[in-house]
């Protein structure tokens, strides 16, 4: 089995995932990066980590299966809980507000990066609790890991994986299975789960709310400008962006005005 990637070619599967994706990979997390390539490395049945560059280089397939390897899927239900008072708090009913005044009686969301699934449809929760009698939405649901939106796309999720769902959502969006809990279809049908690569444009446009929540910690700078600049071009007028609450847009030359409500920080496209 091959060393540990020599500099020379830690540079070259840095260069090639910044380049695919926008993630960056730095002396710091190096060695999240070689131990996943040393996964794949064990799949494909290589001993070079040579080999294994030349067929990314040459496989759209396995280049995707590998950008899925090396990213990091953290999440769960209603993490940052301070994220979904504000938009229980402060969103909605702005948001009802505006859409009433427009005779628009849908709300449009995008979690993107959402990993295996607990935000979209801790937002969907929400969202059913929170918007008024007529009110419809839809939860758009991307990443760049298949394999964590085939978890969302089931809605399985073991026990260990519901703790923060409150008793009685837990107890109205999932029915109790064999081994954890099951999403009930009334839920399952608002989400959409999407592959998208954050480096390139979405197609998405007259989004309401986007949350992109630890993900723009893994792009340099001239990479989360694009996103961010993307994500711009993606929402409505008087639309609202969530990021991570390690993450900030200070510094960064982009047109979104900064939000501090009750709960917690947010950014709004305020034209």
């Amino acid at each position: 089995m091959a060393d540990l990637l020599t500099d020379v070619e830690f540079d070259q599967f840095r260069k090639v995932i910044y380049d695919e994706s926008g993630i960056t990979f730095s002396s710091t997390n190096r060695s999240i990066l070689d131990s996943r390539l040393k996964e794949r490395l064990r799949e494909k049945q290589f001993e070079k980590v040579q080999d294994y560059y030349r067929l990314i280089m040459s496989d759209k397939e396995e280049m995707r299966i590998m950008l899925d390897s090396v990213t990091t899927n953290l999440t769960r239900f209603f993490r940052n809980q301070p994220h979904f008072d504000t938009l229980i708090n402060y969103v909605i009913p702005k948001l009802v507000d505006l859409k009433r005044k427009q005779g628009n009686w849908k709300i449009r969301v995008w979690s993107a990066g959402c990993s295996t699934g607990e935000e979209p449809y801790t937002i969907a929760m929400v969202l059913k609790e929170y918007l008024p009698s007529g009110f419809t939405f839809e939860v758009l649901a991307s990443d760049i890991s298949l394999k964590s939106l085939m978890v969302g796309k089931q809605g399985f999720y073991p026990e260990t994986r519901i703790t923060g769902v409150p008793a009685e959502y837990l107890k109205k969006y999932f029915t109790i299975v064999a081994g954890g809990y099951q999403v009930r279809e009334e839920l399952m049908k608002t989400v959409r789960f999407d592959y998208h690569n954050l480096k390139h444009d979405s197609g998405q446009r007259n989004l309401d709310v986007v949350f992109c929540r630890n993900v723009l910690i893994y792009f340099d700078e001239a990479a989360q400008l694009a996103t961010i600049n993307r994500f711009w071009d993606s929402m409505a007028s008087k639309s609202y962006l969530f990021i991570g609450h390690s993450e900030s847009l200070f510094g960064m030359n982009t047109k979104f005005e900064f939000l501090k409500t009750n709960w917690a920080c947010l950014y709004q496209k305020n034209v």
